[in-house]
């Protein structure tokens, strides 16, 4: 039987939960930057709605991923990205890493990296945030103000030197960016990039059709 075309990488649903996160991280990130640089926010204005849009879209981070949960191609991703394997070490090793042929999964080792930092870190965030707004309803002892005004804007620091890392990363793999707007990749693609999840694929139907 020929091998298919194209591998189904992602579901609707996984393709919404990324869409509003990353529409929602675009505006934490904008409205951070107006609310952060002077000459910007002199040119933008209206600070007491750039804030409000900021703090609206913080607590709203969650949702999408929370919706997702109903999911259960998102809760397989979920439970793949919280397994660490020796593979994924060696992965994150190598020099060679997508030369040498490792049996890479579904996420590779850099993928499942990212996804842990991004999850502690919109925990933080969103702690540090409550704690900085909540001096409007709370004594809250101006050493706490002023640890957590230093953790969110470092955290936040390092957060977009992140993102700004998985943008070029995309940007250089047309490909990922083909399966975020339709689902599917190549199948020589995820032979070539992960192939333990394409023989996860066919081993899970026998034919080599696209599946979980």
């Amino acid at each position: 039987m020929t091998r298919p075309p194209e591998l189904l990488r992602f579901t609707p649903a996984e393709r919404w939960v990324h869409r509003m996160t990353s529409l929602l991280i675009g505006l934490l990130v904008l409205t951070a930057a107006a609310l952060y640089f002077p000459r910007l926010s002199v040119l933008v204005g209206h600070r007491p709605m750039v804030e409000a849009v900021h703090v609206a879209a913080g607590f709203l981070l969650p949702v999408p991923s929370l919706l997702g949960l109903l999911s259960p191609e998102f809760r397989a991703d979920l439970r793949r990205l919280n397994r660490f394997r020796p593979d994924d070490w060696e992965w994150l090793r190598r020099r060679d890493r997508r030369t040498a042929g490792l049996p890479v999964g579904k996420f590779n080792g850099g993928q499942k990296l990212a996804a842990a930092f991004v999850a502690g870190a919109g925990l933080v965030l969103l702690g540090t945030g409550v704690v900085m707004l909540s001096t409007a309803w709370a004594d809250v002892p101006l050493g706490w103000r002023q640890g957590a005004t230093l953790v969110h804007d470092l955290l936040s620091l390092a957060l977009v030197v992140l993102l700004a890392g998985h943008v070029w990363m995309a940007y250089r793999h047309p490909e990922a960016r083909l399966a975020m707007r339709t689902g599917l990749v190549p199948a020589a693609y995820g032979e070539r990039q992960h192939p333990a999840w394409v023989q996860e694929l066919r081993g899970s139907d026998g034919q080599g059709q696209p599946g979980l």
